[in-house]
């Protein structure tokens, strides 16, 4: 895809205004300040983005749809916060039992003789789930996290550390 000049010379003198024009811009864009603590670089490439995307057209239809199902996948809701999160404001009530119940299930329920993969430094590290628990390197496990913490030494959440 071909950009004009004028957007290009548009898009460079960004890197020129100030970190208030910056932010005058982004709540222009998208009706609200920038998170605090967001750095200027972003708030350049935000205005980047959005100036090329106005003028080519933006997101496809489609990756705007594959998005929306992705949020929805994660369970992030509109304010940017997964359910069960701390409140940002002190007028925020804290999420109901339920959703941070929900929040800590897995994403997806894994049936017995799921195969799970993950490469680590080099190496293909294979679970599979058993009526019990899980099965890695032929010793029984309870929990994906005791696994992830196995293959790298450090604490992680076994169901990120795998994927789900």
């Amino acid at each position: 895809m071909v950009i004009d000049s004028k957007l290009q010379l548009e898009v460079a003198a960004l890197g020129d205004l100030s970190r208030g024009e910056l932010a005058a811009r982004w709540i222009k864009t998208y009706g609200c300040p920038p998170p605090s603590g967001v750095r200027r670089e972003l708030l350049v490439r935000a205005a980047g983005w959005h100036l090329q995307a106005k003028r080519l057209g933006g997101l496809s239809t489609e990756t705007r749809k594959r998005l929306a199902e992705t949020v929805r996948g994660v369970g992030i809701n509109r304010s940017g916060k997964a359910p069960g999160s701390a409140p940002a404001a002190s007028n925020e009530t804290h999420s109901d039992a339920k959703n941070t119940e929900a929040a800590s299930k897995p994403r997806r329920p894994l049936s017995k003789g799921t195969r799970l993969l993950r490469d680590w430094n080099g190496k293909t590290h294979v679970v599979d789930v058993t009526a019990e628990g899980f099965l890695f390197e032929g010793k029984p496990y309870r929990s994906l996290s005791a696994i992830a913490r196995k293959i790298t030494g450090a604490h992680w959440s076994g169901p990120r550390f795998f994927g789900l």
